[in-house]
């Protein structure tokens, strides 16, 4: 993928609406295009920052009026027109009241970039939706399957610059299904798999950036998933599944606890 076709495609990718392959494509392209990267923050901003701050306006009864004469509905009483009193109280009341919104709206938007850039823990927390929705969707959700710790740590050791704590966590409720290698924050990482019940947990470990710090559990929600990600000994951690928030919880404070003792 070129940066044409990829900067053509940045609005259907943040909308959640290509494909598994389109998304891997985008994604792929974005890992190793700074350009493209940069595109994306803009987009990715004046998204959030259209759903935060823009105002929504009723449709003026005016409009309504003359929506349904153009269609032949029931036209109730039209509403008093005001006198003219000047150029531009003689556009239509409707039209008056859309400029206004619609310049409004301009402002907002201008806010949303000035004020709104997306944090590096929202950009990776969608890179962290769409790597679990692809191996959860696709057929590649473990490269090692393996419950024993012993097989997956050395596993992922021999393929990372760093060596992630693999634990089972059956007496937990949470059994290790393997291991896998994804790619996030612009670096390989590894990705240890669990399961509650039916439903999946994929834990994305790598080296943090700041190292040395100790941050305590940050929840939030996308797409349909529960993501929950914190940081300590080196080490950042995201967790994600279609778990319910407290059950989430538990998983992490289970495999903080057993990584610890290791």
């Amino acid at each position: 993928m070129n940066c044409v076709e990829s900067r053509s495609r940045m609005h259907a990718y943040l909308d959640r609406e290509l494909d598994l392959s389109g998304t891997m494509a985008i994604e792929q392209h974005l890992a190793g295009c700074e350009a493209c990267k940069a595109s994306f923050a803009r987009q990715a901003a004046l998204r959030s920052g259209i759903q935060r701050h823009a105002e929504y306006y009723a449709a003026p009864a005016a409009l309504a009026h003359r929506i349904r004469a153009k269609i032949g509905g029931a036209v109730p009483e039209a509403p008093a027109r005001m006198p003219a009193r000047g150029p531009w109280l003689q556009f239509p009341q409707w039209l008056r009241v859309g400029a206004a919104a619609a310049a409004m709206g301009v402002a907002s938007w201008i806010a949303a970039i000035q004020y709104s850039t997306p944090g590096p823990d929202q950009l990776i927390a969608e890179q962290v939706v769409s790597g679990h929705a692809r191996a959860v969707l696709g057929s590649r959700l473990v490269d090692v399957a393996s419950s024993d710790q012993h097989t997956v740590k050395p596993w992922l050791s021999s393929k990372l610059d760093f060596s992630p704590s693999a634990v089972d966590l059956t007496g937990a409720g949470f059994p290790l299904l393997g291991g896998r290698l994804d790619y996030m924050d612009n670096r390989p990482v590894a990705t240890l798999v669990y399961r509650h019940r039916q439903h999946v947990i994929d834990l994305f470990i790598w080296p943090d950036a700041q190292s040395g710090r100790a941050l305590r559990p940050q929840s939030s929600s996308r797409n349909g998933y529960n993501l929950l990600h914190w940081a300590e000994g080196g080490m950042l951690y995201w967790a994600i599944s279609d778990l319910n928030p407290a059950e989430l919880k538990k998983f992490s404070e289970a495999y903080s606890d057993q990584a610890r003792a290791m």
